[in-house]
């Protein structure tokens, strides 16, 4: 048997272009014979014609068609977020230019743990981190790339308890569920839950908290929840950490992407005031994941991060100029997806950013007019973001739920669910720029059509 070519050096192009024909046409095969938003079926009845393509993982002898069958294998069993009625989660249709440029990355392989091993990759990483920074903070901070908004979440744990020992979280309700894991991960006290009443952290609350505990403290607030999208009052919540000296940060994985959008970006108000923010492009940015990212308002803050290993960093070869990446993140070998998010934003600018974030924003609000237009459906509430939350009129918790599965199992619409006010909703989340109102339409027609009478 031959050596397999590699993707990269003189012959790495040549070698990728035939198999790149390779997997889009299995994309392609894969797409038309799933047919629809995902496989039908249930898991199943997707895991057993998984199994028959895959066959023996491991053979004794390789398959010169293991690349087509398992790529066509894996388009037909997917749940494909481009599809517009795939609209459960904060799980976006990658951008073609983004995917593009991730293939390059992949190729190249730079490492981002000694600039010896990404020499390009690690500036283009300072200098658009420093970009993103200054769309958080104007003029100052900086920003490390992460793999999205959970390890983002648990690097601003770790920078407060670094900052001020004992630190203890204070968070609303709705708060994702990464900071209460990152809590446990860190052996921080068990946080304080802030009551949510409307879905977003009660200030009246807060301020009563804060003015009770002792010691240092972290407030946490969400710029998009999970499950209705919605915005803390973020303005307010800055105002009672100055009052009470505590520190701030700002998970807006979800909402972050409202910054590049002039019609969207003052609900974001206060952003700039936390100590530390959570971003995550492979939200509203339309990047492959991942693509997370950590601002900071005070470049200091980043210190604790700062680590030695004689073979990445050794003292004589900082001090002769090799910059020092290992304090940029907790990882060691870590991918340069720098590039897909850098090539998004010079090939779209703030501009088409903000165009794509508008456009789905729209789509949410076309989406909550039909729902409030039409008698057999509840809307919970105007979407703040791009997620609306529905349920048939009078219907159960468990038909809500029931519904969801049935068009699960039969491959025609993801839904998410949520639970507010004591009763569980249908959850669409858009994130498809491409969207029709038609398709809104029959995603609401798919709905009814499930609905027991």
């Amino acid at each position: 048997m031959s050596t397999p070519p590699l993707a990269s050096g003189p012959e790495g192009p040549d070698a990728l272009r035939p198999l790149l024909d390779t997997v889009l046409h299995a994309l392609a095969e894969g797409t038309a014979a799933r047919g629809g938003p995902l496989p039908a079926g249930g898991p199943e009845h997707v895991a057993s014609r998984l199994r028959a393509a895959l066959g023996d993982p491991l053979p004794q002898h390789g398959s010169a068609d293991a690349l087509h069958t398992l790529v066509r294998a894996l388009a037909e069993g997917a749940a494909d977020p481009a599809d517009p009625l795939c609209a459960a989660h904060l799980h976006c249709p990658p951008l073609a230019v983004a995917t593009a440029a991730d293939l390059a990355a992949s190729a190249l392989n730079p490492s981002l743990d000694s600039w010896d091993q990404a020499p390009a990759a690690s500036e283009l990483e300072t200098l658009v981190t420093q970009a993103l920074a200054h769309e958080v903070y104007g003029a100052r901070g900086d920003a490390l790339i992460t793999t999205g908004g959970t390890e983002s979440n648990q690097l601003a744990l770790l920078l407060a308890r670094e900052t001020h020992s004992g630190v203890q979280l204070v968070c609303g309700a709705g708060a994702h569920h990464s900071l209460h894991r990152a809590t446990w991960l860190l052996g921080l006290p068990e946080p304080v839950v802030i009551p949510a009443p409307a879905g977003t952290l009660d200030p009246a609350a807060l301020d009563s908290a804060l003015t009770d505990l002792r010691g240092p403290l972290l407030v946490a607030a969400t710029a998009g929840t999970t499950d209705a999208g919605l915005i803390d009052p973020l303005p307010d919540i800055a105002d009672l950490c100055a009052t009470h000296g505590a520190r701030l940060h700002i998970d807006a994985a979800y909402g972050g992407g409202l910054l590049f959008s002039d019609r969207h970006r003052t609900e974001l108000d206060g952003l700039a005031r936390a100590d530390t923010v959570t971003l995550d492009l492979h939200k509203l940015g339309w990047q492959p994941v991942a693509a997370g990212v950590l601002a900071v308002r005070e470049p200091a803050d980043l210190t604790p991060l700062g680590h030695r290993a004689e073979y990445l960093n050794a003292d004589d070869d900082t001090e002769a100029g090799l910059p020092d990446l290992l304090g940029r993140s907790l990882r060691t070998t870590r991918r340069p997806d720098i590039l897909k998010i850098a090539v998004t934003l010079k090939t779209l600018g703030r501009h088409g950013i903000g165009a794509l974030v508008d456009q789905v924003c729209a789509h949410a609000h076309e989406l909550a007019d039909l729902i409030a237009a039409h008698p057999g459906f509840e809307l919970y509430d105007r979407p703040a973001i791009s997620t609306v939350l529905f349920r048939p009129t009078g219907a159960t918790d468990d038909t809500v739920a029931a519904v969801r599965r049935t068009l699960l199992n039969e491959g025609r619409a993801v839904l998410g669910r949520a639970t507010l006010d004591g009763r569980r909703w249908l959850k669409a989340t858009l994130l498809n720029p491409h969207t029709r109102p038609g398709d809104l339409a029959t995603l609401l027609k798919l709905v009814e059509g499930h609905t027991p009478r």
